[in-house]
């Protein structure tokens, strides 16, 4: 972040930065869109903005690129009392959107413009990202797996989803390419342990989420060791990265296997 909303206006760039730095992905639908605010903010939860009376609003992150000063602008916006209200957080440097729309939800955390919503009365969950991971848990086709898919695709791969890399081993792979003998697993943050997202539970039902974690992560282990000492090549993607970038490793992998 170069520029908080206190800064001076009038400072100006070399160069226009490039699209990539500000503009959505072509051809990106509603869901992309929510899941790519969702990473940046760091889950769901982290998208709260108090309107009072006991009620939040989700917010969103506005990329906006201002031709005369050559800079990018971040605007959070949400909406409340079916009006649309929207805050400037700060200019953002970095060299591709992802980076850029993290960087304006850290500055609109630092401004206090936001807040985690608390967990509704009733609910056994222990917070809300744990509420929110459950409610949206799906063994397959999760929208990180579809952004994924979807830019393998563009590069002219072809995969199968959610199959067995060896039938006699009951593990799922959420890619698999047979040819190349390379099995992708996208991870949840939450369930796998992300060293980036993942927040141990301190509160109700700690050590369920502890031992939940912790099995799942052994099991990562083994699988990845079983289909290796067979030949493959595991891939491990958590859901919070660029699905393109993602996407890009694991075409050079297959290529590669290719040669």
């Amino acid at each position: 972040m170069t520029e908080t909303a206190t800064d001076q206006p009038g400072r100006w760039k070399d160069r226009t930065p490039p699209d990539r730095a500000w503009k959505s992905k072509p051809g990106i639908d509603a869901a992309a869109r929510v899941a790519e605010q969702d990473r940046a903010a760091g889950g769901q939860h982290r998208r709260a903005v108090d309107v009072g009376e006991g009620r939040f609003a989700r917010a969103s992150i506005a990329l906006r690129l201002y031709q005369r000063t050559r800079r990018i602008r971040a605007y959070l916006r949400w909406s409340e009392g079916g009006r649309t209200r929207e805050r400037y957080v700060g200019e953002v440097d970095g060299s591709t959107r992802s980076e850029n729309l993290k960087q304006a939800w850290s500055a609109a955390w630092a401004l206090e413009l936001l807040t985690e919503e608390p967990v509704p009365a009733g609910s056994w969950a222990s917070s809300r990202e744990a509420r929110a991971v459950m409610s949206a848990n799906r063994s397959r086709d999760t929208v990180p797996e579809l952004l994924l898919r979807k830019a393998l695709h563009r590069r002219g791969l072809r995969y199968r989803v959610s199959a067995r890399p060896l039938p006699e081993l009951r593990r799922t792979a959420d890619v698999v390419f047979t040819k190349a003998r390379v099995a992708v697993f996208v991870d949840g943050c939450f369930w796998h342990g992300c060293p980036e997202h993942h927040r141990p539970a301190t509160k109700q039902h700690s050590d369920f989420w502890r031992r939940k974690m912790e099995e799942n992560r052994s099991r990562d282990t083994a699988t990845n060791q079983a289909l290796q000492e067979a030949g493959w090549t595991v891939i491990r993607i958590w859901e919070h990265e660029d699905s393109d970038e993602a996407a890009g490793r694991i075409a050079e992998v297959i290529w590669s296997r290719g040669r």
